[in-house]
């Protein structure tokens, strides 16, 4: 896949699109999970898209399942979830995979043009963070470990582009 804005994706109310409609926008893509240990970022992020979603950031939730089963519900389980707990107003997406043989095209994507560690492309674990600039290029990846506040240096750079 050469044009990550044609990649197909289903919103959490099951329409879908493609990421055409975020062209241009500084995008932040997150693999989430409702059960995770990491799953209080999702206050965090709420909080970057709220402070910069008017300067052209998009934060993108992606629900994914694959790691000890910390995504179980369905999409409105998971769309009362976030909303209820962490009062999330950014796109939330159709729950996916993000590794092996299913693994969601954007996700397969985003792991060839921005490798882990020792250039792993498997994604670890939830709350792994891709950031792409507006020119639709992985700026960089970063481990589940690593809060939102943290790559508010990052998004300002690339906001400021």
């Amino acid at each position: 896949m050469s044009d990550l804005y044609a990649v197909p994706v289903r919103t959490l109310a099951g329409e879908s699109t493609d990421l055409s409609a975020y062209k241009g926008q500084v995008l932040l893509i997150v693999n989430t999970a409702s059960q995770c240990g990491f799953t209080p970022h999702y206050a965090g992020l709420e909080e970057l898209y709220r402070k910069y979603k008017d300067q052209g950031l998009v934060v993108m939730g992606f629900p994914c399942n694959q790691f000890g089963g910390q995504e179980p519900g369905s999409a409105a389980d998971i769309a009362t979830f976030c909303e209820k707990n962490y009062g999330v107003t950014f796109p939330m997406f159709d729950k996916v995979e993000v590794n092996g043989a299913s693994a969601h095209p954007l996700f397969a994507w985003l792991k060839a043009e921005a490798p882990g560690v020792l250039g792993t492309e498997g994604i670890k674990w939830n709350f792994t963070k891709f950031l792409v600039s507006r020119e639709g290029k992985v700026h960089d990846r970063y481990a589940p470990t690593t809060t939102p506040a943290q790559l508010e240096s990052e998004i300002n750079k690339l906001l400021a582009t």
